[in-house]
C-alpha cells in the first residue's frame, strides 16, 4: 500500500501491535506503516522492567525516539545513559546505532518512533550473534552468525 493521505490522529486512534516474548513486551500503534512510505511512524509503549527488542541495529534504517512520558535507560556500543520526557535519541545505520532501550521507572515508558524506510534491510543482533534479511518482497529469514558459509559454498561450478 503506498502512503498517498494526510494522517492526523492520537495514540489511541491507530490498532496496536503487541509483541510479548519475556522480558521483550510492548504495544506498537502503527500510524504510518514502512511499507510504500519513506518513514515509518509508531506510537510505543513498554511496560515497567520491559524492553520493546533485544540489542540490534539497522544496516539500511535510521531510528529517533522521542520520549513522551516515562523513564528508561539506553544501551548502545559506547555507553548506557538514562531517558526521560522530552528528550531524543536518534540511532544511526550499522553498528555503531547498536542500540536497546528498556523501561526503567514505575510507569510504561511512551515514545513516538520515527524510522526512515528500505525496501530491504539486514539487522543485526551482537548479543545472540544473529543477522536478520528483511525485504517486503519476500519473507524475513534470521541466521545464526556461526552458520555462515563460503560464498561459492553449494555452486555447481565453483569446483
Amino acid at each position: 500500500m503506498a502512503f498517498d493521505q494526510v494522517v492526523h490522529g492520537r495514540q489511541d486512534d491507530f490498532e496496536a501491535r503487541h509483541g510479548d516474548r519475556g522480558r521483550f513486551t510492548f504495544a506498537k500503534h502503527v500510524v504510518v506503516p514502512k511499507e510504500g512510505t519513506q518513514l515509518q511512524v509508531s506510537f510505543m509503549e513498554i511496560p515497567p522492567g520491559q524492553s520493546a527488542y533485544p540489542y540490534h541495529w539497522h544496516a539500511g534504517v535510521t531510528e529517533a525516539y522521542v520520549i513522551l512520558s516515562g523513564t528508561g535507560r539506553v544501551r548502545t556500543p559506547d555507553a548506557e545513559f538514562d531517558i526521560g520526557p522530552g528528550e531524543v535519541v536518534v540511532f544511526p545505520p550499522g553498528p555503531a546505532g547498536a542500540h536497546r532501550m528498556t523501561a526503567t521507572g514505575g510507569e510504561p515508558l511512551r515514545y513516538v518512533d520515527l524510522d526512515t524506510t528500505a525496501e530491504q534491510d539486514v539487522i543485526g543482533y551482537p548479543d545472540s550473534r544473529k543477522t536478520m534479511a528483511y525485504t517486503t518482497a519476500r519473507p524475513t529469514m534470521l541466521f545464526r552468525d556461526d552458520d555462515a558459509v563460503d560464498y561459492y559454498d553449494g555452486e555447481p561450478d565453483a569446483g
